[in-house]
C-alpha cells in the first residue's frame, strides 16, 4: 500500500522518467533497436487516442452551463500577448541571427502557444475550477490563432503565413482536440442510454489524470528523442533547457500573481504557465527554425515537474486539514 501511495503522489515525475529512460534504452542498446521499430507506430497510434480519452473523461465532469468567460481570462490573455510582443520586439530591435535567434524563437514558441488541454485536469487535482480552465483553453487557442500569422512573418521573412489560412488550420486543430471530446462527453452526460457509462466514469477517481500520465510518458519519450537527435552542441541544448526553466517559472509566477486579484491563483497560474507544448513543437517545425522546437520540448518537462510539486504541496496541506 505504501508503494501505491508513493506512485500516486509522484505519478507525473514517474511518467516523465519512464518515457525518457525507455527511449534511451531502446536508442542506445542495439539488441532493442528492432523492437523500437515495432513499438514506434504503436505509440504514435495510441497518443491521439489517449489525448481524446483524457479530455473526454475530464469533460464528463464539466458543468457546461458554467463555461463562460471570467475576469482573469482577460488579464491572462493580455499578458500572453504582451510577452509575445516583447520577445518579437527584442528579435527585431537587436536584429538577432544564428544561435541568438534560435534561442528567442524557442522562447516565443513556448509563449505564443495556447494553454495545454491537460491544464483542466491538473487544475481539478489542485482544487480549482475545471469550467474556468476549460473556457480559457478555448480562448487561448483563438489568441494563438491570431498571433501566429501576425508575428511570424516579421521574424522569419522567408515564411509566407496567410492569416486566414493559418487561423483556419489552428481552428481545425482546436475542433479535433477539444471540441470533439467535449461533444462526446456532452452526449454521454445527457443521453439516457449512456447514463451507466457516465456514472462509471464519474465514479472512477483521477481517471483522466492517469490517461494524462500515460500520454505524458509517450510525449516525454518523443521529446528526449528530439533532444538526442538535435543538430547542435550539448552546451547549447543545456542553455535552451535552462532558458525554458526560467521562462516556465516566470509564466507560472505571473499567472498566480494575476490570479490573486480574482481569487483564482490556481487557475490563472495553470492558464499562463502550462502550455500545449506538442502544439508549440509543431509550430516551431512549421514556421520557425526546427532547432527551436527543443525549447518547448524541455518546457514540457519543467511544467510537469512544477505541477508535481504543486500537487504534492496541495495534498500535503489538504491531509493536514
Amino acid at each position: 500500500m505504501e508503494l501505491i501511495s508513493i506512485l500516486k503522489k509522484w505519478t507525473l515525475p514517474i511518467a516523465i522518467a519512464t518515457g525518457g529512460i525507455v527511449y534511451l534504452l531502446f536508442a542506445f542498446i542495439p539488441l532493442l533497436a528492432p523492437v523500437s521499430d515495432i513499438f514506434e507506430p504503436v505509440f504514435n497510434f495510441l497518443l491521439p487516442i489517449c489525448m481524446f480519452l483524457m479530455l473526454y473523461v475530464t469533460f464528463c465532469k464539466v458543468d457546461f452551463r458554467k463555461l463562460i468567460p471570467v475576469k482573469w481570462h482577460f488579464w491572462i490573455g493580455v499578458f500572453q500577448v504582451l510577452f509575445v510582443f516583447i520577445v518579437v520586439g527584442i528579435i527585431l530591435f537587436f536584429k538577432l541571427q544564428g544561435d541568438g535567434l534560435i534561442l528567442m524563437e524557442s522562447v516565443l514558441a513556448c509563449i505564443i502557444c495556447p494553454c495545454a488541454s491537460a491544464a483542466a485536469i491538473v487544475t481539478q487535482k489542485l482544487g480549482g475550477s475545471i469550467e474556468d480552465m476549460t473556457t480559457y483553453t478555448f480562448l487561448s487557442n483563438f489568441i494563438c490563432a491570431a498571433l501566429i500569422p501576425t508575428c511570424f512573418p516579421l521574424i522569419e521573412p522567408n515564411v509566407n503565413v496567410d492569416f486566414m489560412e493559418s487561423f483556419l488550420i489552428i481552428l481545425n486543430r482546436v475542433c479535433m482536440v477539444l471540441v470533439a471530446p467535449m461533444l462526446v462527453a456532452y452526449f454521454t452526460k445527457h443521453w439516457r442510454i449512456l447514463r451507466p457509462l457516465y456514472n462509471w466514469i464519474i465514479s472512477v477517481r483521477n481517471l483522466g489524470f492517469y490517461f494524462w500520465a500515460f500520454t505524458l510518458t509517450i510525449v516525454t519519450g518523443t521529446t528526449v528523442k528530439n533532444i538526442v537527435h538535435a543538430d547542435t552542441t550539448a552546451l547549447f541544448l543545456v542553455f535552451i533547457a535552462l532558458l525554458g526553466l526560467l521562462l516556465c517559472l516566470i509564466q507560472f509566477a505571473v499567472g498566480r500573481f494575476i490570479g490573486r486579484f480574482f481569487g483564482s491563483t490556481i487557475e490563472s497560474g495553470q492558464a499562463l504557465g502550462q502550455k500545449n507544448t506538442t502544439f508549440a513543437i509543431w509550430i516551431a517545425f512549421t514556421y520557425l527554425n526546427p532547432l527551436s522546437s527543443v525549447g518547448p520540448g524541455c518546457y514540457i518537462l519543467w511544467q510537469n515537474i512544477i505541477n508535481s510539486i504543486e500537487m504534492w504541496y496541495y495534498e500535503k496541506h489538504s491531509n493536514k486539514e
